[in-house]
Protein backbone atom coordinates (compact mmCIF):
# COMPACT_ATOMS: atom_id res chain seq x y z
CA UNK A 1 0.00 0.00 0.00
CA UNK A 2 1.38 3.41 -0.97
CA UNK A 3 2.09 5.48 2.95
CA UNK A 4 2.01 8.70 0.45
CA UNK A 5 -1.15 8.42 -0.95
CA UNK A 6 -2.54 7.17 2.33
CA UNK A 7 -1.39 10.37 4.00
CA UNK A 8 -2.80 12.33 1.70
CA UNK A 9 -6.89 10.56 1.93
CA UNK A 10 -5.86 10.44 5.57
CA UNK A 11 -5.38 14.61 5.63
CA UNK A 12 -7.86 15.33 3.13
CA UNK A 13 -10.62 13.55 4.95
CA UNK A 14 -9.79 15.33 8.44
CA UNK A 15 -10.05 18.43 6.35
CA UNK A 16 -12.86 18.35 4.93
CA UNK A 17 -14.69 16.95 7.84
CA UNK A 18 -13.00 20.15 10.05
CA UNK A 19 -13.12 23.22 7.73
CA UNK A 20 -16.49 21.92 5.67
CA UNK A 21 -16.84 25.38 3.68
CA UNK A 22 -14.85 27.36 5.39
CA UNK A 23 -13.26 28.02 8.69
CA UNK A 24 -15.08 30.79 10.25
CA UNK A 25 -13.20 31.84 12.89
CA UNK A 26 -10.06 32.72 10.92
CA UNK A 27 -11.74 35.42 8.93
CA UNK A 28 -10.68 37.21 12.18
CA UNK A 29 -7.07 37.39 11.02
CA UNK A 30 -6.25 39.83 8.10
CA UNK A 31 -5.95 37.33 5.12
CA UNK A 32 -2.24 38.07 4.25
CA UNK A 33 -0.89 37.92 7.94
CA UNK A 34 2.01 35.57 8.23
CA UNK A 35 2.97 34.17 11.27
CA UNK A 36 5.34 31.68 13.50
CA UNK A 37 4.22 28.72 15.99
CA UNK A 38 5.57 25.86 17.96
CA UNK A 39 4.88 22.63 18.86
CA UNK A 40 5.74 22.18 22.68
CA UNK A 41 5.40 18.30 24.23
CA UNK A 42 3.51 18.32 27.89
CA UNK A 43 4.72 14.64 28.91
CA UNK A 44 7.13 12.45 28.15
CA UNK A 45 6.25 10.14 24.50
CA UNK A 46 7.55 8.73 21.07
CA UNK A 47 6.69 10.89 18.36
CA UNK A 48 4.93 9.99 15.77
CA UNK A 49 2.97 11.08 12.70
CA UNK A 50 5.28 14.01 11.38
CA UNK A 51 4.25 13.32 7.83
CA UNK A 52 0.48 13.81 8.23
CA UNK A 53 1.10 16.45 10.86
CA UNK A 54 2.69 18.70 7.70
CA UNK A 55 0.52 17.65 5.28
CA UNK A 56 -2.23 19.09 7.34
CA UNK A 57 -0.77 22.05 6.59
CA UNK A 58 0.46 21.90 3.04
CA UNK A 59 -2.57 20.70 1.45
CA UNK A 60 -3.82 24.53 2.48
CA UNK A 61 -0.69 26.64 1.74
CA UNK A 62 2.36 23.93 0.34
CA UNK A 63 4.36 26.90 0.95
CA UNK A 64 4.05 26.48 4.47
CA UNK A 65 7.45 26.12 6.14
CA UNK A 66 8.10 23.38 8.98
CA UNK A 67 11.37 22.60 11.26
CA UNK A 68 11.48 19.91 13.27
CA UNK A 69 13.55 19.47 16.36
CA UNK A 70 12.43 15.71 16.52
CA UNK A 71 12.04 12.75 14.49
CA UNK A 72 9.34 9.99 14.06
CA UNK A 73 10.56 7.28 16.67
CA UNK A 74 12.50 9.83 18.98
CA UNK A 75 11.48 9.86 22.64
CA UNK A 76 10.42 13.33 23.67
CA UNK A 77 10.30 15.12 26.74
CA UNK A 78 7.12 16.96 28.74
CA UNK A 79 8.36 20.82 27.96
CA UNK A 80 10.51 19.85 24.72
CA UNK A 81 10.00 21.83 21.43
CA UNK A 82 8.86 19.83 18.44
CA UNK A 83 8.67 22.08 15.02
CA UNK A 84 8.28 25.54 14.33
CA UNK A 85 6.02 26.15 11.50
CA UNK A 86 6.09 29.57 9.21
CA UNK A 87 3.34 30.85 7.26
CA UNK A 88 0.10 32.48 6.78
CA UNK A 89 -1.52 32.93 9.74
CA UNK A 90 -5.05 31.78 8.95
CA UNK A 91 -3.61 28.35 7.73
CA UNK A 92 -1.81 27.57 10.46
CA UNK A 93 -5.04 28.52 13.06
CA UNK A 94 -7.26 26.09 10.06
CA UNK A 95 -4.80 23.49 10.27
CA UNK A 96 -4.26 23.45 13.77
CA UNK A 97 -6.83 20.74 15.23
CA UNK A 98 -6.60 17.88 12.14
CA UNK A 99 -2.57 18.52 12.45
CA UNK A 100 -2.37 17.59 16.65
CA UNK A 101 -5.22 15.41 16.21
CA UNK A 102 -2.85 12.89 13.65
CA UNK A 103 0.64 13.76 15.92
CA UNK A 104 -0.81 12.86 19.09
CA UNK A 105 -3.07 9.92 18.17
CA UNK A 106 0.25 8.78 16.50
CA UNK A 107 2.33 9.38 18.97
CA UNK A 108 0.35 7.44 21.65
CA UNK A 109 -0.12 4.43 20.25
CA UNK A 110 3.90 4.47 19.32
CA UNK A 111 4.89 5.27 22.95
CA UNK A 112 2.37 1.90 23.75
CA UNK A 113 3.94 0.30 21.49
CA UNK A 114 7.20 1.49 22.93
CA UNK A 115 6.19 0.64 26.75
CA UNK A 116 5.33 -2.93 25.59
CA UNK A 117 8.96 -3.62 23.21
CA UNK A 118 10.82 -2.12 26.36
CA UNK A 119 8.88 -4.33 28.91
CA UNK A 120 10.21 -7.67 26.68
CA UNK A 121 13.76 -6.52 25.76
CA UNK A 122 16.20 -9.07 25.72
CA UNK A 123 13.83 -12.24 25.94
CA UNK A 124 13.87 -12.56 22.11
CA UNK A 125 10.43 -11.58 21.78
CA UNK A 126 8.56 -9.01 19.56
CA UNK A 127 5.34 -7.23 19.97
CA UNK A 128 2.81 -7.23 17.43
CA UNK A 129 -0.35 -5.38 16.04
CA UNK A 130 -3.48 -6.52 15.51
CA UNK A 131 -6.54 -5.34 12.93
CA UNK A 132 -8.06 -3.64 15.92
CA UNK A 133 -7.32 -0.22 14.36
CA UNK A 134 -9.47 3.29 14.35
CA UNK A 135 -11.66 3.16 10.96
CA UNK A 136 -10.07 4.72 8.37
CA UNK A 137 -6.70 4.63 10.18
CA UNK A 138 -5.15 1.77 9.85
CA UNK A 139 -1.48 2.06 8.03
CA UNK A 140 -1.21 5.09 10.38
CA UNK A 141 -1.47 3.35 12.96
CA UNK A 142 0.53 0.44 11.92
CA UNK A 143 3.14 2.70 11.30
CA UNK A 144 2.82 4.10 14.11
CA UNK A 145 3.42 0.96 15.64
CA UNK A 146 6.81 -0.04 13.84
CA UNK A 147 7.79 3.89 15.21
CA UNK A 148 7.17 2.14 18.29
CA UNK A 149 9.34 -0.64 18.10
CA UNK A 150 6.89 -2.94 17.40
CA UNK A 151 6.25 -5.55 13.87
CA UNK A 152 2.99 -5.61 11.47
CA UNK A 153 0.91 -8.09 11.28
CA UNK A 154 -1.14 -8.55 8.12
CA UNK A 155 -2.85 -5.30 7.04
CA UNK A 156 -6.12 -6.56 6.63
CA UNK A 157 -7.95 -9.82 5.45
CA UNK A 158 -5.99 -9.99 1.83
CA UNK A 159 -2.94 -10.44 2.63
CA UNK A 160 -2.93 -13.10 5.38
CA UNK A 161 -4.74 -16.04 6.72
CA UNK A 162 -5.85 -16.29 10.19
CA UNK A 163 -7.63 -19.48 10.96
CA UNK A 164 -9.79 -18.77 13.89
CA UNK A 165 -12.05 -21.01 16.19
CA UNK A 166 -14.99 -20.46 13.32
CA UNK A 167 -12.89 -21.10 10.34
CA UNK A 168 -12.13 -24.42 11.93
CA UNK A 169 -15.63 -25.32 12.88
CA UNK A 170 -16.76 -24.08 8.83
CA UNK A 171 -14.07 -26.14 7.87
CA UNK A 172 -14.53 -29.62 9.58
CA UNK A 173 -10.89 -29.65 11.39
CA UNK A 174 -7.86 -27.93 12.12
CA UNK A 175 -6.45 -30.58 9.38
CA UNK A 176 -9.22 -29.70 7.11
CA UNK A 177 -8.75 -25.85 7.37
CA UNK A 178 -5.12 -25.81 6.96
CA UNK A 179 -5.20 -27.85 4.06
CA UNK A 180 -7.33 -25.64 2.34
CA UNK A 181 -5.53 -22.60 3.49
CA UNK A 182 -2.28 -24.38 1.60
CA UNK A 183 -4.25 -24.70 -1.31
CA UNK A 184 -5.45 -20.68 -1.68
CA UNK A 185 -2.73 -18.91 -0.55
CA UNK A 186 -0.42 -17.32 -2.94
CA UNK A 187 2.79 -16.64 -2.69
CA UNK A 188 3.55 -14.22 0.44
CA UNK A 189 0.52 -15.08 2.12
CA UNK A 190 1.38 -16.72 5.67
CA UNK A 191 -1.44 -19.30 7.11
CA UNK A 192 -1.67 -18.60 10.92
CA UNK A 193 -4.08 -21.09 12.98
CA UNK A 194 -5.25 -20.44 16.49
CA UNK A 195 -5.34 -22.93 18.88
CA UNK A 196 -7.18 -22.76 22.45
CA UNK A 197 -5.90 -25.65 24.28
CA UNK A 198 -2.53 -28.17 24.23
CA UNK A 199 -4.81 -30.58 22.35
CA UNK A 200 -5.72 -28.35 19.27
CA UNK A 201 -1.93 -27.50 19.48
CA UNK A 202 -1.03 -31.24 19.04
CA UNK A 203 -3.29 -31.38 16.21
CA UNK A 204 -2.37 -28.27 14.38
CA UNK A 205 1.53 -29.55 14.96
CA UNK A 206 0.49 -32.79 13.33
CA UNK A 207 -1.24 -30.92 10.11
CA UNK A 208 2.11 -29.21 9.56
CA UNK A 209 1.19 -26.09 10.79
CA UNK A 210 3.87 -23.21 10.87
CA UNK A 211 2.37 -20.20 12.47
CA UNK A 212 0.33 -20.68 15.68
CA UNK A 213 -1.45 -18.34 17.66
CA UNK A 214 -2.00 -19.52 21.45
CA UNK A 215 -5.63 -17.85 22.47
CA UNK A 216 -5.53 -17.22 26.38
CA UNK A 217 -3.17 -19.54 27.28
CA UNK A 218 -1.90 -19.37 30.96
CA UNK A 219 1.43 -18.68 31.22
CA UNK A 220 1.95 -22.75 32.70
CA UNK A 221 -0.19 -23.68 28.91
CA UNK A 222 2.44 -21.59 26.97
CA UNK A 223 4.99 -23.12 28.70
CA UNK A 224 3.93 -26.16 27.94
CA UNK A 225 3.54 -25.14 24.40
CA UNK A 226 6.40 -23.61 23.05
CA UNK A 227 8.43 -27.43 25.05
CA UNK A 228 5.78 -29.75 22.64
CA UNK A 229 6.81 -27.42 19.77
CA UNK A 230 10.31 -27.39 20.20
CA UNK A 231 10.10 -31.23 20.62
CA UNK A 232 7.60 -31.88 17.92
CA UNK A 233 9.58 -29.14 15.19
CA UNK A 234 12.70 -28.41 16.87
CA UNK A 235 11.23 -25.08 17.17
CA UNK A 236 10.68 -24.62 13.62
CA UNK A 237 6.85 -23.77 14.40
CA UNK A 238 6.32 -20.07 15.41
CA UNK A 239 4.60 -19.35 18.19
CA UNK A 240 2.50 -16.66 19.37
CA UNK A 241 0.60 -15.41 22.40
CA UNK A 242 -2.61 -13.65 22.49
CA UNK A 243 -5.39 -12.82 24.84
CA UNK A 244 -5.26 -10.55 27.45
CA UNK A 245 -1.62 -9.72 27.22
CA UNK A 246 -0.87 -6.59 29.71
CA UNK A 247 1.92 -4.29 30.80
CA UNK A 248 2.03 -6.07 33.86
CA UNK A 249 2.01 -9.62 32.47
CA UNK A 250 3.62 -9.10 28.97
CA UNK A 251 7.25 -9.73 30.15
CA UNK A 252 6.16 -13.14 32.10
CA UNK A 253 4.58 -13.80 29.06
CA UNK A 254 7.56 -13.54 26.33
CA UNK A 255 9.57 -15.04 28.87
CA UNK A 256 7.78 -18.75 28.52
CA UNK A 257 9.64 -18.60 25.09
CA UNK A 258 7.00 -17.53 22.90
CA UNK A 259 8.24 -16.37 19.66
CA UNK A 260 6.03 -12.83 19.14
CA UNK A 261 3.25 -11.43 21.51
CA UNK A 262 0.53 -9.27 19.74
CA UNK A 263 -1.24 -6.87 21.79
CA UNK A 264 -4.75 -5.22 20.27
CA UNK A 265 -4.95 -2.29 22.98
CA UNK A 266 -1.30 -0.66 21.03
CA UNK A 267 -4.16 0.43 18.42
CA UNK A 268 -7.39 0.25 20.26
CA UNK A 269 -6.57 1.85 23.57
CA UNK A 270 -5.86 5.12 23.27
CA UNK A 271 -4.93 7.92 25.60
CA UNK A 272 -3.74 11.25 23.30
CA UNK A 273 -0.02 12.22 23.77
CA UNK A 274 -0.82 16.00 25.42
CA UNK A 275 0.76 18.19 22.36
CA UNK A 276 0.09 22.38 21.88
CA UNK A 277 0.90 24.55 19.62
CA UNK A 278 0.77 28.48 20.24
CA UNK A 279 1.62 31.49 18.03
CA UNK A 280 4.78 33.03 18.24
CA UNK A 281 4.04 36.33 16.81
Amino acid sequence: MDLAAEIRNNVSRALAEDVGTGDLTALLIPAGKATSANVISREEATLCGIQWFEACFQQLAPETRICWFAQDGDAIDAGQGLCEINGNARVLLTAERPALNFLQTLSAVATQTRRYVEMVAGTGAVIVDTRKTLPGLRLAQKYAVKCGGGVNHRLGLYDGILIKENHIIAAGSIAQALQAAREIATSGVFIQIEVETLDQLRQALAAGAEMILLDNFELAQMRSAVALTAKLTSGRTILEASGGITLENVRAVAQTGVHRISVGSLTKDLQAVDLSMRLLT
